[in-house]
């Protein structure tokens, strides 16, 4: 990646839907040139997908948490992933580093459902126990940090 995809990145990463003229007017290059570059950027995996950033309260899922979950000693982690990837309520799930294995972020409706959805990870096979944070609000979340060239050439955060 060089710097003009690095600016494409940042770009999309802050508007997907701008079109590739204004991409292209964005960081001087031609549009067919941006829609190869773009193209590119995709098949790589580096842009994995474009979504809407809905509102969770606007649609119905008001309650999020954070549910830490501490994995059995004799349980398999592939095991454990393919039944929380069943679980729609599960938007995140991150491998962590200490006592709890994955650090799952989820959005339901109510209160009701979190106990439900605990309910059932407690008694997933391989779950030894979990922890829940309930969120209060959200004050922001997914803020993409720009992506600028380090003085080495490689891309990093700034």
């Amino acid at each position: 990646m060089d710097g003009i995809d690095l600016r494409l990145v940042d770009l999309l990463r802050a508007n997907a839907r701008l079109s590739y003229a204004e991409l292209a007017r964005q960081v001087g290059l031609s549009a067919p040139a941006v829609h190869d570059r773009v193209g590119k950027l995709e098949t790589s995996g580096i842009l994995r997908g474009y979504h809407a950033d809905a509102d969770p309260e606007a649609i119905g899922l008001g309650v999020t948490a954070l549910i830490g979950l501490v994995q059995d000693s004799d349980g398999d982690s592939d095991e454990v992933l393919a039944e929380l990837r069943e679980m729609p309520e599960i938007e995140s799930c991150y491998f962590m580093a200490g006592v709890e294995s994955f650090l799952l972020k989820v959005r339901v409706a109510t209160i009701a459902e979190l106990e439900h959805l605990i309910v059932r990870l407690n008694r997933t096979r391989g779950v030894a126990s979990t922890r829940t944070a309930i969120a209060l609000s959200t004050k922001w979340e997914g803020r993409p940090q720009p992506l600028l060239p380090s003085d080495d050439g490689d891309a990093g955060p700034v």
